[in-house]
């Protein structure tokens, strides 16, 4: 009947378009949090020129104390990521699948990028000063192995509050906020912890000077951090064979969703009369 050839088309979009159903319900949280986070870290930072060294402590503690919040507000709905660097680590510890993961990046680094816009385009001339863009005091070396440790310790305290036999709701957010306090004291590099932090100022601005090391180092911490966690810690597999099997299982398991979107009768007809809007998700999800 039309009714049942209608159910039908529509649960063949909504398998079929996984990726949008992601980005509707968990994506806009990290790119809201992202931008919340990343607008009151740098509103803390004395704007004027004249301050070239804000008070680390303060900045720290807003940083901190903004990434335990936000965390806490969308743990339920994605996870509370807010940072490439999490969500990579996340995909590395079969957290998140691979088709969330490109999700929450995009997110983030499009919320990131909108507040930096914002705050340079509402902020006066002369109180702009250095925009948050993280500099490096020191050699570029020492700075990557400075955004390796400080985001090693951080997406540690992360993934290891996140394992179910520990409850998140109790103190996981309080620890989390801490651990972003203590990196944002070491101010060698400015602290970039967050790729997405980091390029939202450098893109507005055009100031790329050494940004490479803002994603290398957190992104290297990251991967460490969960290699430490799910081989060491809480190991879940046996080695690296293992755990590239339990990665192409996840992958498998999105190919079949897919698979079994298409063989659905009614579902051609139904792509060929979709609009272009529902044409173009179709499109991301196959590539």
């Amino acid at each position: 009947s039309n009714g049942s050839t209608l159910m039908t088309q529509i649960y063949a979009s909504m398998v079929k378009c996984k990726l949008w159903s992601t980005c509707s319900y968990a994506a806009p949280p990290e790119a809201v949090v992202t931008t919340a986070v990343t607008n009151m870290g740098h509103v803390a930072m004395p704007a004027s020129h004249s301050l070239a060294f804000p008070d680390p402590l303060f900045v720290s503690l807003v940083f901190g104390i903004s990434v335990a919040l936000m965390s806490y507000c969308t743990w339920p709905l994605s996870g509370g990521h807010l940072n490439p660097a999490v969500t990579l680590s996340m995909l590395v510890a079969m957290k998140v699948r691979p088709s969330w993961a490109l999700c929450y990046i995009l997110a983030q680094l499009l919320g990131a990028i909108t507040t930096s816009a914002l705050l340079y385009g509402l902020t006066p001339e002369h109180s702009l000063g250095e925009m948050g863009i993280n500099k490096v005091r020191v050699t570029s070396l020492q700075a990557l192995a400075i955004e390796m440790i400080v985001s090693f310790q951080y997406i540690l305290c992360i993934l290891s509050t996140s394992e179910n036999r520990r409850d998140p709701s109790k103190c996981g957010h309080l620890i989390i906020g801490l651990s972003v306090t203590l990196g944002h004291l070491i101010g060698y590099t400015g602290c970039g912890m967050n790729p997405a932090r980091s390029l939202g100022p450098a893109l507005i601005t055009f100031v790329f000077t050494n940004h490479w090391v803002f994603w290398v180092g957190p992104l290297a911490g990251g991967l460490a951090a969960a290699i430490l966690n799910e081989w060491v810690l809480f190991p879940k597999c046996s080695g690296f064979r293992q755990w590239l099997t339990m990665l192409q299982e996840k992958l498998q398991e999105d190919r079949n969703s897919q698979a079994t979107a298409e063989n659905l009768p009614g579902f051609t007809a139904f792509e060929e009369e979709s609009s272009t809007k529902h044409w173009l998700l179709t499109q991301i999800v196959k590539g």
